[in-house]
């Protein structure tokens, strides 16, 4: 074979050789492309997941707390609470159709001896406070259990102001629908309960 014959054949077996070696290169930038679209549609489907396990995880907690918020607290057997009995309240109600009068007996439960002990030396405060609350009420009210609830809320409250402890009252309902407001961070009341011994309205 001449030399002229065996660049004719070589010449087009180098131009196959560069249509293959084009292919292969497309070939393998098309598969690159979608290697990287499909790791960053995986990486921003992890990254969702993610975000969204998080708010499941942060609504789990809010859910926690405010289900720790409504449950009673668990007490201690060897810790039983501190009770503080006050001495009967006898007053007038506030009907105005006829006199009536309302005899109770409260004890409050406390989380500490300690608070009981700084309650009684503020005493004669705190029993105004109590019988400037029980004035302003009328029987209709008190006899309502609602009101009952309403009467140890408000006592709750009062009880605490002598020793400086300010509790912000529940906003009032309007229309059946509560009032939207900000709230305050929540202070401790170390008045635990109000429990009535006695309860009689005439």
């Amino acid at each position: 074979m001449s030399a002229a014959a065996a660049d004719a054949v070589e010449v087009p077996v180098k131009k196959a050789g560069g249509k293959l070696s084009k292919k292969l290169v497309l070939i393998l930038a098309v598969v690159l492309l979608l290697a990287a679209v499909g790791g960053g549609a995986a990486f921003y489907l992890m990254k969702q997941r993610a975000a969204a396990a998080a708010a499941a995880a942060e609504d789990g907690e809010d859910d926690a707390h405010a289900a720790a918020d409504h449950e009673p607290a668990r007490r201690d057997p060897k810790n039983p609470p501190n009770f503080l009995p006050l001495e009967p309240f006898v007053v007038n109600l506030a009907d105005r159709e006829q006199e009536r009068y309302a005899q109770i007996g409260v004890t409050l439960q406390v989380d500490d001896a300690k608070v009981a002990e700084q309650l009684k030396l503020y005493m004669p405060a705190i029993r105004n406070g109590v019988l400037m609350i029980l004035a302003h009420k009328t029987s209709a009210e008190l006899l309502e259990r609602a009101g009952k609830e309403q009467l140890a809320a408000e006592i709750m409250r009062e009880a605490v102001r002598p020793l400086g402890i300010e509790i912000a009252a529940e906003p009032a309902a309007t229309d059946g629908e509560p009032r939207r407001k900000k709230r305050a961070p929540p202070v401790h009341n170390p008045v635990e309960h109000v429990h009535f011994s006695s309860f009689i309205i005439q």
